[in-house]
């Protein structure tokens, strides 16, 4: 099965919800034209191949894929990497709402192969904030034009989403060769390509404690440790003290290496600090926050590549013969079966509801730092993006885990036949909602955090538009169907904030899952009813594209948003889960 960027789609709702500045939306036709032609005839092709192939580890040396590294070389050569990356860095400075959908097709069409350059966005963001004038200028334009690529290393063995556990050292040191500098010792695990062939350097950024560091999460550290150390005119020399001991052998993504990586079995790896010593995780979460936002991406990324296989192996299959359907001549394809639309249907709803949110939540990224825009419009812009974050990350990854495996279900038994490539997108989505912190974790930070620090301020403004967007539906009769459930969820999700905002810290973390799918539903429900709204107005020039999005709304506020509300007793009742003792499972 073949994959085709879903344009119209991805512009439609670009426009309707991107905030592009004139020169952005005019260029955007060229950069995403250019970049599905790169997604589907490159990228594409390389999937279930390198799914069976994978990346081996061979003395010592990581190999990617059959294709990987030339797909690459014309992926840094077209400078794809710097779409969004400041000028002086060589970047094109461009809006991370026109970046998105971009990244969007290339996860679709091979997730292992796209992991690398999302990982190396967030590197970028994190020494363009953090790393020192010498850093930038020995890293930055490297990263940018693709030429290296970074990663994150965080977790250990014994140290897993408690960074406060980890015990990687970093220990002062100075020589004629390398100045001042520090040696680290230690294992790192679960470092997707933290180690490959597609460039000839490879940038660490590494947590890890110095030795007077106080315990838990306020003495960690970060550190850049590149695989090669740079000669006097920056370029790659001497192997550092960094190992790769062994991929592990995962359930999908097969092609994308992860790494466990040892730091210095000799003298130590030579890295140096970035930022003010122990504050290493204020400055790591600026990776994990872009991060964050572009695995919830990946999520609408592998539903919309397991929608398109699901719908057009159903356009061809023969089985049965439709309940409804008039018996005359041979049997239609099971795209005609009443419950294979009703699936099909549902993954297409769903899919476009979770790209709304992301480009949405990108959106509001890009307002935060416009220059020409007000300090309060910037602060209520950052303020909505912190908001949505988690809820990206984790609705988005928990929603696509679903429709990959709806696809497998359209597909009967051949789904659950490796042949088909159906199950891959299963086993691929299922990382994204534990990578770049559970969604566990991101519910906890919504409601532990965001919902906690200023009272639901910032929520109950996001339900002020939702509210307003309800009384604007009422007034067109084309969309008068979709109010009344999304004016039920909004209900549902005031009612469920004020509870959370007023209960006990453990009881608040006990209903925080159930609230974050509530809001991601009702959210996800907001924006589809404003597309719907903006392709009415659009019906003229967009006919086709305005009767499918009217369609695909209406389904949403009927087969999702129905949920919402059935979200509430989980969150009310958090008190049941308190209550059970722990000795008892």
């Amino acid at each position: 099965m073949t994959y085709a960027a879903p344009l119209a789609d991805m512009r439609f709702t670009l426009d309707a919800l991107g905030g592009l500045d004139p020169a952005s939306a005019e260029l955007a036709g060229a950069v995403l034209g250019e970049a599905a032609r790169f997604a589907e005839a490159e990228l594409a092709p390389l999937n279930q191949p390198a799914d069976r192939a994978r990346s081996v580890l061979e003395n010592g040396i990581v190999r990617t894929p059959p294709g990987f590294r030339e797909a690459y070389r014309r992926f840094a050569e077209g400078g794809w990497m710097g779409l969004t990356a400041p000028a002086e860095h060589g970047g094109q400075g461009l809006p991370l709402a026109l970046a998105t959908p971009v990244i969007e097709m290339w996860n679709s069409a091979c997730m292992g192969w796209a992991l690398c350059p999302v990982l190396n966005h967030g590197a970028i963001a994190l020494l363009d904030a953090h790393g020192s004038p010498e850093q930038k200028r020995l890293y930055l334009k490297k990263l940018v034009a693709g030429e290296w690529t970074g990663t994150m290393n965080l977790t250990e063995p014994q140290a897993g989403s408690d960074l406060g556990a980890l015990r990687t050292r970093a220990v002062p040191a100075e020589d004629s060769r390398w100045g001042a500098h520090y040696r680290l010792h230690g294992q790192k695990i679960f470092i997707s390509y933290g180690d490959h062939d597609l460039t000839d350097n490879i940038v660490h950024l590494v947590l890890a404690r110095t030795p007077d560091a106080p315990p838990g999460s306020r003495g960690i550290s970060l550190f850049v440790v590149p695989k090669f150390l740079l000669d006097d005119d920056g370029r790659p020399g001497p192997r550092n003290d960094i190992r790769t001991l062994r991929l592990e052998d995962k359930l999908g993504i097969h092609a994308s290496p992860t790494c466990v990586l040892s730091y210095g079995d000799g003298d130590g790896a030579v890295g140096w600090r970035i930022g003010e010593e122990n504050r290493g995780l204020e400055a790591m979460f600026t990776m994990m926050n872009s991060e964050r936002l572009l695995v919830g991406l990946q999520g609408v990324a592998i539903a919309e590549r397991a929608y398109q296989q699901a719908r057009d192996y159903a356009r061809v299959r023969v089985q049965g013969h439709p309940v409804g359907e008039p018996r005359d001549g041979a049997a239609p394809p099971i795209v005609r079966h009443p419950d294979v639309r009703r699936m099909l249907l549902s993954m297409r709803a769903g899919t476009e509801a979770m790209r709304a949110l992301v480009y949405y939540a990108a959106a509001a990224i890009d307002r935060s730092r416009r220059e020409g825009d007000d300090e309060a419009a910037r602060f209520r812009a950052e303020r909505r993006a912190d908001l949505l974050i988690p809820v990206v990350k984790a609705w988005c990854t928990d929603l696509g885990v679903e429709i990959a495996s709806t696809g497998i279900q359209v597909h009967g038994g051949m789904g659950y036949v490796e042949e088909t490539g159906a199950a891959q997108h299963w086993r691929d989505s299922r990382i994204a909602p534990i990578y770049e912190g559970t969604n566990g974790i991101q519910a906890n930070d919504l409601v532990g955090r965001k919902l906690a620090r200023d009272r639901g301020e910032a929520a109950g403004e996001l339900f002020a538009e939702i509210a307003a967007t309800v009384a604007e539906l009422g007034g067109q009769a084309e969309l008068a169907p979709i109010a009344a459930p999304l004016a039920e969820g909004l209900a549902a999700l005031e009612r469920a904030t004020q509870h959370l905002v007023d209960a006990e810290p453990a009881a608040a973390a006990a209903g925080s899952a159930p609230y974050l799918a509530l809001l991601g539903t009702v959210a996800g429900g907001w924006l589809m009813a404003r597309m719907a709204r903006a392709a009415l107005d659009a019906n003229g020039s967009e006919p086709r594209v305005a009767a499918v999005k009217l369609a695909t709304t209406r389904v949403y506020a009927e087969h999702f948003l129905p949920r919402a509300p059935g979200y509430l007793p989980a969150i009310i009742g958090a008190a049941t889960i308190l209550d059970f003792d722990p000795e008892l499972f």
